[in-house]
């Protein structure tokens, strides 16, 4: 049985957590029922701010740092001033700066669209962390927070933002005294200038119009970035240091390895998933080759996928039977699956179908993360029908923060933290998006590669840093690669661009070593491009 479209376009640019599809396999209800059956608040939010103040200390390579942490609310409104969403974040500055100016302030996301940030908060930059197991399923509770020896904050200010409707965000609908509509929020677009809207306001409430300013997303988090970089350069004359990419999609159609199929003629999303299949073979010990090493191979089956694959590939039916038996077993070699399997797929085989088929029929893979595997939950199955990786470390996560935000932060509001929102959020997400310069809006899958490019051309001292990881089914690494080098942009601005790639999947950071990587790389990102700093 193929996963829904309807679950999938979530799990396309998923965010860390549960993906949709996972939560309708464990039998969670479908987004039309979520839409009609949303949760009982035990109290309306109120529109007005709310804000706690708590102070701590963390130690970053043997640097005893003291920080000032803030978790409240911010009130998003109309035209008319009217409150229209109450957005949750906690931001964490370093104590005793006189001038803030002197500290960059980065603010950070996870995506979905429908994920809470507790992700990227409690796994990677925060203070804390939650430890959860490298490669398996991390034990029951009782689970374990630690100090986070690889938060940023030895390099910036951190903000962690909760989308609105996830975590303790709200949209303020008349009910609660606002004039907000959920699908003000619920789109490319306005989802985009929500967050331009809150991000001024915090500068403004925090006096740090003079900081060096970053934007840090994950997943549809990048998606997001490309259109709040462009909201915030050419419409509030904000211009930002640096974008970092975690995990990156910002054109759909490329990066859908999900589910291609429904969209014949379009066979980039194979191809550039081809990479991920073979890393993901090659560290479960399946290739015919064992002794190649990683680089090696990715070297080959890149230029394979963009050579003889894609031309076998844009041949269609024309291809004769002789060639396609040949790339058959090229593929075999390449991915561990069988030529047969390959030939009964036509070539083309999509990602759940890859994580169902490589480990036999008692184990699936992980998607977001493929060195994760589980028992497979229906042996005929054509596909995986749930993440082993989401299933292993999610409950770590919404745990501890329950925990962590009331007794260390002291925010204690009368409202259900949401550690993701999909039925609902994705029941009413608009996709379609106008691209700068198009006029209107475009009915074709969403890319936000135009607006990424605008920014950079607008701001052309503004560098970006993509991170990827090479066992990233949700978003694979040569996809995000490959977006990069085709955006719209001289050869000059391209070098604004760099790369870091990591032993790990869609959330690096829940590999400790690769946390680690990714910590020094944006450490080292920022210093470089904080002009204040460099100079």
């Amino acid at each position: 049985m193929r996963r829904s479209v309807v679950a999938l376009a979530a799990a396309a640019m998923c965010c860390a957590g549960l993906p949709a599809m996972a939560a309708q396999a464990a039998g969670h209800p479908s987004t039309e029922q979520a839409a009609s059956k949303a949760e009982p608040e035990a109290k309306t939010p109120e529109a007005k701010p709310m804000k706690s103040v708590t102070h701590g200390v963390v130690t970053i390579n043997g640097e005893r740092i003291p920080y000032d942490a803030t978790a409240g609310t911010i009130i998003l409104k109309d035209k008319e001033e009217k409150p229209t969403a109450s957005i949750f974040y906690v931001a964490y500055t370093k104590s005793g700066v006189k001038d803030p100016s002197t500290r960059p302030v980065t603010f950070l996301y996870n995506g979905g669209p429908g994920s809470s940030t507790i992700w990227l908060h409690m796994g990677a930059f925060g203070p804390e962390r939650v430890t959860t197991a490298n490669h398996g399923h991390t034990a029951p509770a009782p689970y374990r927070l630690v100090n986070n020896g690889d938060s940023l904050l030895d390099a910036t200010d951190l903000v962690f933002i909760d989308a609105p409707s996830t975590g303790f965000s709200r949209v303020l609908e008349k009910a609660q005294g606002g004039a907000g509509e959920p699908k003000a929020f619920y789109g490319v677009d306005g989802d985009g200038h929500a967050f331009a809207q809150f991000i001024t306001r915090y500068l403004t409430e925090f006096n740090r119009w003079n900081s060096p300013k970053y934007l840090f997303g994950e997943s549809y988090g990048t998606t997001r970035s490309a259109v709040l970089a462009n909201d915030l350069e050419t419409e509030d004359d904000v211009d930002l240091n640096g974008v970092i990419l975690l995990s990156q999609v910002l054109n759909f159609d490329i990066s859908n390895v999900d589910n291609p199929e429904t969209n014949p003629g379009m066979d980039l999303p194979y191809e550039l998933a081809l990479p991920t299949y073979a890393a993901t073979a090659w560290y479960h010990h399946k290739l015919s080759d064992p002794a190649m090493q990683l680089p090696a191979l990715l070297t080959k089956v890149e230029q394979f996928a963009m050579g003889d694959y894609a031309q076998a590939l844009n041949a269609g039916t024309t291809l004769p039977a002789a060639q396609k038996q040949q790339i058959a077993q090229q593929l075999a070699q390449y991915t561990g699956l069988s030529a047969g399997y390959w030939l009964k797929a036509d070539l083309r085989v999509n990602g759940g179908e890859f994580e169902h088929e490589l480990l036999g029929p008692s184990e699936t893979t992980g998607r977001l993360d493929t060195r994760f595997a589980g028992p497979t939950m229906d042996p005929l199955a054509q596909e995986a029908e749930y993440d082993p990786q989401a299933a292993a470390i999610s409950s770590a996560y919404v745990s501890l923060f329950n925990q962590y935000v009331r007794e260390t932060l002291d925010f204690k509001p009368d409202l259900t933290y949401r550690p993701e929102y999909y039925d609902s959020v994705l029941a009413h997400w608009d996709y379609l998006h106008a691209p700068p310069g198009a006029g209107r809006e475009l009915d074709q899958a969403t890319n936000v590669m135009p607006d990424l490019a605008v920014a950079m051309k607008y701001n052309p001292d503004l560098k970006v840093l993509l991170n990827a990881g090479y066992y990233d089914l949700a978003t694979p690494f040569y996809a995000a690669v490959y977006a990069m080098q085709h955006l719209q942009i001289s050869s000059a601005l391209a070098k604004n661009i760099s790369y870091a790639y990591y032993d790990s999947g869609h959330m690096v950071y829940a590999d400790l070593p690769s946390l680690k990587q990714l910590h020094d790389n944006v450490a080292k990102f920022i210093a470089a491009t904080d002009h204040q700093a460099a100079h």
